[in-house]
């Protein structure tokens, strides 16, 4: 691979900044990310049908391949081999079927029909708006990379009938075969005022009957987004074949609204094609369980077979204006990729950045056993502060000093906008300050708070961007969680910070929030890094690892 060393040093422009290679105009575009996926302009928002066939990882995802804002919506095609380095290919599918999808190529996924043969099913808007399902195959299957596809000569195989709403519609998810030998796919809806996953069923993939009856629906919900229904293992962090039934398993069914990514976890019966859930349904809460707390839409996973995880990709928008997109030339970031497992207490995922990050850490500091008294912060010293890869553990030895909340039904967003990171407690804020500037004046706030309860402590998580940015019309607001965990262990806390984007996992994955931030002064090497104590006890950072971050390769194919 010597040819691409050389072709990428011819063009571009490289600096180091505390060892991590920058490119040179990166003081025109402080928000572009270092390591987390972006096409190289434009505009960019679901992933689509990510996908592990024949050694190689595609990720397919909406995209605009004539500017920076929405439309002209297209599928976006790029392939990696460790999901960290990309190449970009031509778009897979691009809007020009009158009868099917001339007003765009809207969100889908992939099936590999038995494990031989993938195909692509997506929405398409015709002329009249008019939400149909369509079918795309590769053009040849002895291509690696499967650079083209070619739509079905007999789309659209499904169109919005009796009691569907042709503008709701939409979002076909991953196929699975049942015990019958059929396959199964959900679509996204809503019928009656109820949030509802459609259900269809294949003998070959192509030609697809609905079932009498939905695979769930909710009656506190509006219409549901790009469905996703998948089996987790009862034990352990592999991850298995969306096809999987079984004793030894659980499903989860996630849905997209209200701008945010809710789940539910059940038992799945496939001869039936019933699920059930355990625990609380869908509903419009903060306190219902979420992938992540922050701003991630419009998610989809996929089955890694080389590696036996469950990979999750989440679309991460902007939180400025689309004056500032065309300015910058792009929109839209996909998060950083992620392995998902069902968590000990079998009763909500765990979520953690794939292994394969860590081939791009570089310079590390390391804290053990440090004593941080109240209301001071630390300065982790000699990392790139603005693309990093920080771990920090806390231990407290005072927990009766917590203060007491009356109630265990507190909205935990609420709490952390009226309990920010400037608001000194107990115990609590701890946490991290990340793209902070020199004096302060600008911060993010990555924090934990406990708290007293009538029956437990609790362990709040807040992302604060109060603080992110001296601009004005730029998004700050503020995120919240509880965390299942208990604070006589442990508190770890991890966050990926890529210049504009912070992601963070609080109990190892129990809860993630993700931010954007446009910060004007704390860009690039003016950028500082700390951990902090705004409460008034005096707390233990029992282990801190922070690495310089290196950068991606996300290039067109040559």
């Amino acid at each position: 691979m010597m040819w691409l060393g050389r072709w990428v040093v011819c063009v571009c422009l490289v600096m180091v900044v505390n060892g991590v290679r920058v490119d040179a105009d990166d003081e025109l575009q402080p928000y572009r990310t270092a390591f987390h996926f972006q096409p190289l302009k434009n505009w960019m928002n679901d992933p689509n049908g990510p996908m592990y066939f024949n050694g190689v990882y595609h990720l397919f995802y909406q995209y605009n391949p004539y500017g920076p804002l929405w439309g002209n919506i297209s599928w976006g095609h790029s392939i990696s081999y460790d999901l960290i380095n990309w190449f970009l290919l031509q778009p897979a599918l691009t809007p020009n079927q009158p009868t099917y999808d001339i007003n765009g190529c809207l969100s889908g996924s992939t099936t590999i029909l038995n494990a031989a043969k993938p195909i692509i099913l997506y929405t398409g808007q015709d002329l009249n708006n008019t939400q149909l399902q369509n079918i795309a195959f590769p053009k040849n299957l002895s291509d690696p990379l499967l650079r083209h596809w070619i739509k079905w000569s007999g789309n659209p195989i499904l169109t919005p009938i009796n009691d569907i709403n042709p503008a709701q519609f939409r979002d076909p998810s991953t196929a699975w075969k049942g015990p019958d030998g059929k396959w199964r796919i959900v679509i996204g809806s809503e019928i009656d005022g109820h949030g509802t996953a459609l259900l269809y069923r294949s003998t070959d993939g192509i030609n697809w009957t609905r079932s009498e009856k939905p695979l769930h629906f909710s009656s506190k919900t509006g219409m549901w987004e790009c469905p996703d229904f998948y089996p987790v293992a009862n034990d352990g962090k592999r991850g298995l074949d969306t096809s999987v039934q079984g004793n030894n398993t659980m499903h989860v069914l996630k849905t997209s609204y209200n701008s945010r990514e809710y789940y539910v976890i059940g038992n799945y019966d496939a001869k039936a094609d019933r699920f059930g859930v355990i625990g609380n349904d869908f509903t419009v809460s903060s306190t219902q369980l979420q992938y992540d707390y922050g701003r991630f839409y419009a998610s989809k996973s996929f089955y890694d077979n080389a590696k036996q995880r469950r990979v999750l990709w989440g679309w991460v928008n902007e939180g400025d204006s689309g004056s500032d997109a065309v300015k910058k030339g792009w929109s839209g970031l996909q998060s950083f990729p992620r392995s998902v497992w069902l968590s000990d207490t079998r009763k909500q995922l765990v979520q953690w950045p794939v292994d394969e990050i860590e081939k791009l850490r570089t310079k590390q500091v390391n804290i053990t056993n440090r004593e941080l008294k109240g209301r001071t912060l630390l300065e982790i010293p000699s990392i790139t502060a603005s693309q990093a890869d920080v771990e920090v553990s806390f231990s407290l030895s005072n927990l009766n000093e917590a203060d007491v909340i009356n109630s265990e039904m507190v909205d935990p967003q609420l709490l952390c906008a009226q309990k920010n990171a400037s608001v000194s407690g107990s115990l609590g804020p701890f946490g991290l300050l990340v793209l902070a500037s020199k004096n302060l004046t600008e911060r993010t706030a990555v924090f934990f708070r406990v708290f007293k309860g009538p029956n437990k402590f609790l362990v709040l998580m807040c992302s604060d961007q109060s603080k992110s940015s001296i601009a004005q019309e730029v998004d700050k607001s503020i995120y919240g969680a509880f965390l299942d965990l208990d604070p006589h262990h442990n508190i770890p806390l991890r966050s990926l910070i890529d210049h504009s984007i912070v992601e963070s996992f609080g109990g190892e994955g129990l809860a993630c929030m993700t931010a954007r931030v446009y910060p004007k002064l704390a860009t690039n090497e003016d950028t500082k890094l700390y951990v902090f104590n705004n409460g008034t006890q005096t707390l233990s950072i029992s282990n801190l690892n922070a690495w310089s971050m290196n950068k991606a390769k996300i290039l067109p194919l040559p």
